[in-house]
């Protein structure tokens, strides 16, 4: 896991420059623990992605071994998948205890920090998880990042493809067209709208991006204007170059809204309806947002949240219901899920081998097939026989638990999906949101 998320976060995902062409991997179906029966250890249960029963095998475990770092780490993690942060910061704490130096749990424990807004707090864990840079952006960020004005917005999307637009603008400054991606983290800006807002670096270092390098750029946004809300104090990323050829840009808007600023609000990204519907994040709007989706027939499915990735339960080809990555925005294409490593031949999906795509994962090479599984779901939402891609070389386990799908633009537009970030739901419903 930590192999993984050092690559990640030294890849195209730093928000650095308004990027939109990665698939992000996302975790899926459970599947090998399945035969363990009632011998299902710990690591079994966390890597089929069953993730209450994995906690409290990991409780176990810590009471008989006070010491296990990594039970404790384990632990810690599970609560953070669910933003469960007094349960986070208890055991990745106590892990850090037992091996103070270890860096993954440092990390762990900066992206917990992250998340409850207590950048300060969170600097020195990204420093002693070797994100020097993250460590000097956030211990910039003075007073409260992400205050927020106003209650509600709606926001229509101006353009569906190849990617969503939605208008916004910063600092005061006439509107700008922005997409949005929740495979990215934070916001970012071109270089040009990044000038033109007045930003100066408070960080910044060169990154690999699709077989190049670019300079990423960090700083503080004074104003995000969305419609009706407003957001102050908001981390913010751009590149140093306007070379789309360098940069992956190309995407004809001047910014891209990653998934920092939605975790902030209680956002439905209303494809049918053609609108981001933005609201201030409380326990009362959770509940009726929860009661609305129960009216229009959505069940609750669980949320997760790893790093800017967001993932759910769902299912591919009439598999067993698993954890899958969902992705809402950047760029559209045509297919509605990417299936990872050597699940579509194990689920005999249908799968051209004849016409490879070169493409890129995470701004690393690679090559896809197209592939039709005869369905795939979340929840009630179905698409059957669509046009899918399958990644024969992904790694199934990039978080330490299984993904074998990853669902994306496509498969959302007949829904709108409602992200619940404090009950930790995901709505999604067919037809215009209500």
């Amino acid at each position: 896991m930590a192999k993984y998320r050092a690559w990640e976060r030294r890849s195209l995902l730093r928000g650095a420059a308004v990027l939109t062409g990665a698939a992000a991997a996302g975790p899926l179906l459970g599947g090998p623990a399945a035969a363990l029966g009632g011998s299902r250890n710990a690591d079994a249960l966390f890597e089929a992605g069953e993730f209450e029963e994995a906690a409290r095998a990991y409780e176990r475990v810590l009471e008989k071994d006070p010491a296990n770092l990594h039970a404790a780490r384990r632990r810690g993690y599970i609560g953070l998948l669910a933003n469960k942060f007094p349960d986070a910061e208890k055991y990745l704490t106590r892990a850090l205890k037992t091996a103070p130096g270890d860096k993954e749990t440092h990390l762990l424990l900066g992206d917990c920090y992250l998340r409850q807004d207590k950048l300060g707090l969170s600097a020195p864990h990204w420093r002693a998880g070797g994100e020097k840079t993250y460590a000097q952006w956030f211990a910039a960020v003075d007073g409260e990042p992400y205050k927020l004005h106003g209650d509600a917005a709606r926001l229509p999307i101006q353009q569906m493809d190849p990617m969503p637009l939605v208008e916004a603008s910063v600092n005061g400054g006439p509107t700008k067209r922005f997409t949005f991606y929740t495979g990215a983290p934070n916001l970012s800006l071109s270089a040009a709208a990044a000038k033109e807002a007045g930003l100066r670096p408070v960080a910044r270092q060169q990154v690999d991006y699709e077989g190049g390098t670019i300079w990423a750029n960090y700083g503080i946004l004074d104003s995000l204007r969305l419609g009706e809300i407003e957001l102050c104090n908001v981390p913010v990323g751009w590149s140093s170059t306007e070379s789309d050829q360098e940069t992956g840009s190309g995407t004809g808007s001047d910014g891209m809204i990653g998934t920092w600023v939605f975790q902030h609000l209680l956002t439905t990204f209303d494809y049918a309806g053609r609108q981001l519907i933005l609201r201030r994040r409380t326990p009362e709007t959770a509940g009726k947002a929860r009661a609305a989706a129960l009216r229009a027939g959505a069940e609750p499915l669980p949320l997760w949240l790893t790093d800017q990735y967001l993932h759910t339960r769902g299912s591919v080809a009439g598999s067993r219901t698993g954890v899958v990555g969902v992705n809402f925005g950047g760029s559209g294409g045509e297919s509605a899920a990417v299936i990872f490593g050597p699940t579509a031949e194990q689920l005999n999906i249908r799968t051209d081998h004849d016409r490879p795509i070169g493409t890129f994962a995470h701004s690393h090479p690679a090559t896809t097939f197209p592939c039709y599984p005869r369905e795939i779901r979340l929840g009630n939402a179905a698409a059957r026989n669509i046009y899918c891609e399958t990644h024969p070389q992904a790694d199934l386990a990039p978080y330490g638990f299984e993904v074998r799908a990853a669902f994306f633009h496509t498969f959302h537009k007949p829904y709108n999906i409602t992200l619940d970030f404090t009950d930790m739901n995901l709505y999604i419903a067919r037809g215009k949101a209500v």
